[in-house]
């Protein structure tokens, strides 16, 4: 099943039904008005929902034809969005990136960080760029939509708190990020607004890709028209985010309508390309001495995805555009 919310004027947009091609939808307002409410009463919505989406898959709704441009994140706020690390080779690269050492917990401890979710940017929407110099980049990432989560679940336990994935750009600006950490805080200002995937997609829609709390399927990063990484999400995810969700959860619970992601995608192979620029800067450090690629710039255009074995977007596309603001 695949959820969206279509903007209407209001904060939380209008919840909506998408087909499983991801070109039409029907309003799930009989059901619940906006994809939190459906979170908040998953138990009574789900059957419901998913009574919609195979009507409209199998014809006997027709539903409207639907452009991605007038799509909101699937939650246009949320109530928390944790951001884990759960890439190892992400982690080393950055790090060397800005002369940091890996912490020596770093294959037993997750990383993991709280974001802004008072205000996520849809998957169509503008980066603003109010300064070139804070090093604007992008990070591809895949993340969850929990449903209310209690205190001290173990990993073995966290299947059924994950309701739906989608698909982030965790957008950074990595030039404020060495004076933030120096004070021993952040992240904060180096962590602007983050954007979602058009679709929010039950965990059965990824089939056998989805297991053990790891997507394996290559999420897609191009650039400037041009394919730049094309990582697989599942093998090299250290921590699944099984395992995500039982570190955040050891000392409290999350309600309905948290997210939590993975953190950037990245595999070893350089083969598989980048899902963030400055991986590919560390890595002309390491090759060359120096970097040459630049930060994103007003102008510049970035697309996420990821495809099913049939070539359909599962999640939709993420298609921005970097302004000055």
């Amino acid at each position: 099943m695949k959820l969206a919310t279509l903007r209407d004027g209001s904060r939380d947009g209008s919840l909506i039904v998408v087909r499983g091609q991801g070109d039409r939808y029907v309003s799930a307002r009989e059901v619940a008005g906006t994809l939190q409410s459906a979170l908040d009463e998953w138990q009574r919505c789900e059957p419901a929902l998913r009574r919609l989406a195979g009507d409209l898959d199998s014809g006997k709704l027709t539903g409207e034809v639907l452009d991605p441009t007038k799509l909101d994140a699937p939650l246009p706020r949320a109530y928390e969005w944790v951001d884990g690390s759960a890439y190892i080779n992400h982690i080393v690269l950055v790090r060397k990136a800005r002369g940091a050492e890996p912490p020596e917990t770093l294959r037993t401890d997750p990383l993991v960080y709280q974001g802004g979710s008072g205000k996520l940017l849809g998957p169509c929407d503008d980066i603003p760029l109010p300064n070139p110099d804070w090093g604007l980049d992008f990070e591809a990432e895949v993340c969850v939509l929990l449903g209310d989560t209690p205190r001290g679940v173990r990993a073995s336990d966290a299947g059924p708190y994950v309701r739906l994935l989608m698909l982030a750009n965790d957008i950074t600006f990595r030039n404020l990020i060495p004076a933030e950490l120096a004070k021993g805080f952040g992240f904060f200002t180096s962590k602007p607004a983050t954007a979602f995937s058009p679709f929010a997609i039950t965990p059965d829609e990824l089939g056998d890709s989805y297991r053990d709390g790891r997507v394996h399927l290559r999420l897609r990063s191009t650039y400037n028209g041009q394919l730049v990484g094309d990582p697989d999400a599942g093998p090299e995810m250290h921590f699944s985010f099984f395992q995500l969700l039982e570190h955040i959860a050891k000392t409290r619970a999350y309600t309905a309508g948290t997210i939590l992601g993975s953190g950037t995608v990245s595999n070893e192979d350089r083969a598989r390309g980048i899902s963030c620029l400055a991986e590919r800067r560390m890595i002309e450090t390491i090759e060359n001495g120096k970097p040459t690629t630049p930060f994103m710039q007003s102008g510049d255009r970035i697309q996420i995805e990821m495809l099913d074995a049939a070539g359909v977007s599962l999640f939709g596309r993420i298609d921005q555009k970097v302004v000055s603001a």
